[in-house]
């Protein structure tokens, strides 16, 4: 009976979770989308699992990848999804149904904490129409059914549990909304680390924004100010080994962004295709705006131009609304020289991948509309201006009736590097292009090596060496592995892009294992200790039984 009351009263919360399952019904097809980025995803949730399930918590080495000599793959992509998939796998869903259910998830949580953020400033009628445009926006559905960018999509879905978590602290002081919105920016960087480097950026004003209608403004701020410390230092584990490592590796940055500025006609006209942005303009991917987005735009600059006494709801939309235009410019030719000049904006990699934020701009501002309490026949022109100009893109082209063996199985998949033209490697390795024939190989001297252990981040031995000898281990070379023995550990070094290392005469038990880098180390270390620090902070509020901070 309460579940029933509970959707009575917030009834449009469920007719938001409604219109974002439409949004992805088509995911619920078998087979798997023709996406640009579908096929590595699935190789990377094979390669994860295959990992973590030989008991390592935090992969960081992907073992089949270039031909069995392995890659630091998981040091650099976000690992959300693949924990995602490596938990829908563990309960027997394939990784390719794993990649079309965290699209769908995602989205539906999107769709959820969007109209629950929304709600906040525009009522129900409001919340339930940005949720619906956000859900419905066309490069939403660029990232899923084109892009198949998963860890786009749950950094999209994830960002509006923030904006809702960060707004209720703000206006409650509550202890849970500040684990929430810790927590979840958290989550959004393990989902999409350039992503949430571009939500950083816009995380600040929209602070700032809610701090100057407060009235406690030097207390929020400092609160403000620990969240975000917090949450940087727990998901250090990942940042920062990707971002301060990146010198071991090369293929990360392997775009042209004078080459990704859309033309303005492209943003504005409705348009859509399955190719690269790159490729002619008959297949060209979309990177619209939305027509519906457009109407959203101008029916704000109308109700603002119509608020009277209404300081921070003006505050709000005129934030928004400029947002909405520095952003547009950005993704503009015109604003060349700032993506040449400016630091860290060129991470990005492509200017149309702004529309991330674009389309939050325009789907909160939707709502804006419904502020002063609107006649019900206006949700459904506006939900009929929606549809109408965008249903069509919620499916994909066609669906690859295959299974996860397809790509497990063959060289031209689970052979590269999971990268766009197999470009992805260490400094020291190159590109193989042929599997070799030994895993460890005594090059030098005399006597027997017997496996005892084979795993993909840890490989255990029985030696008996006659003589002082040199072994060589089918491995690319990469500073966190290292070679420990009952006897003491062995400097490794580079060998034409493989691990060599030298040993005295006699018998051994040794393993050859990825321990990490120093850089690797502390980001664990780090990780811990802020999470202890979260713990004990919220304990201690837990115990003076106060929630409010």
């Amino acid at each position: 009976m309460k579940a029933i009351k509970y959707l009575l009263k917030e009834k449009f919360l469920f007719f938001s979770v409604i219109v974002a399952f439409f949004a992805v019904l088509a995911l619920l097809h078998s087979g798997l989308p023709p996406t640009h980025d579908g096929e590595y995803h699935v190789i990377r949730f094979y390669e994860f699992y295959k990992v973590i399930s030989s008991g390592v918590i935090y992969p960081r080495w992907a073992p089949d990848l270039n031909f069995g000599y392995g890659v630091p793959l998981f040091n650099y992509v976000y690992p959300l999804p693949n924990y995602v998939a490596s938990i829908f796998h563990l309960f027997g869903v394939s990784f390719i149904d794993s990649f079309k259910l965290e699209m769908l998830l995602s989205t539906l949580i999107g769709g959820v904490f969007f109209y629950l953020w929304a709600k906040e400033f525009w009522g129900d009628h409001g919340g339930f129409i940005s949720s619906a445009f956000y859900s419905f926006s066309p490069y939403h559905f660029v990232d899923m059914y084109v892009r198949g960018s998963v860890g786009e999509v749950w950094a999209l879905g994830l960002f509006p549990l923030w904006l809702w978590s960060y707004t209720k602290f703000v206006r409650t002081k509550n202890i849970y909304y500040f684990l929430f919105s810790t927590l979840s920016i958290c989550l959004i960087i393990f989902s999409h680390n350039i992503l949430a480097l571009m939500f950083f950026i816009f995380i600040p004003f929209y602070m700032g924004i809610l701090i100057f209608n407060s009235k406690q403004k030097l207390r929020l701020t400092i609160l403000s100010f620990l969240t975000i410390i917090l949450s940087l230092g727990i998901s250090s584990i990942f940042w920062f080994p990707a971002l301060f490592e990146t010198k071991f590796v090369e293929g990360l940055q392997i775009y042209n962004i004078q080459k990704n500025f859309p033309d303005l006609f492209q943003l504005f006209f409705p348009s859509w295709g399955t190719g690269f942005f790159d490729n002619d303009l008959n297949n060209q991917m979309s990177v619209q705006i939305g027509v519906a987005n457009i109407v959203a735009l101008f029916f704000s600059i109308i109700t603002f131009a119509k608020l009277k006494n209404q300081k921070e709801i003006k505050i709000i939309l005129s934030f928004f609304i400029i947002s909405f235009f520095i952003i547009f410019f950005l993704i503009t030719p015109f604003s060349y020289a700032i993506w040449k000049y400016a630091p860290l904006i060129h991470y990005f990699q492509f200017p149309w991948r702004l529309l991330s934020l674009l389309i939050l701009m325009c789907s909160f501002l939707a709502g804006s509309f419904f502020y002063k309490k609107r006649k019900i026949v206006w949700v459904f022109i506006f939900l009929g201006i929606l549809f109408i100009t965008t249903y069509d893109y919620a499916h994909p082209a066609f669906y690859h009736l295959r299974n996860d063996s397809y790509y497990t199985r063959r060289s031209n998949f689970i052979d590269g590097t999971n990268s766009p033209g197999n470009l992805f490697r260490t400094t020291w390795t190159p590109v193989f292009s042929r599997k070799s024939n030994f895993k460890v190989l005594i090059t030098k001297g005399k006597g027997s090596i017997i496996s005892i252990i084979d795993k993909p981040e840890e490989k255990k031995y029985l030696a008996n060496f006659n003589t002082p000898s040199t072994i060589l281990f089918s491995t690319g070379y990469f500073p966190g592995w290292e070679v420990k023995s009952d006897k003491g550990n062995f400097l490794t070094k580079n060998v034409e892009g493989l691990i060599e290392v030298s040993m005295p005469r006699g018998k051994y038990n040794f393993e050859f294992v990825y321990i990490g880098t120093i850089l690797e180390k502390f980001s664990v270390f780090s990780s811990l200790f802020f999470i202890l620090l979260l713990i004990s902070f919220f304990v201690i509020i837990n115990v003076r039984k106060k929630y409010e901070i």
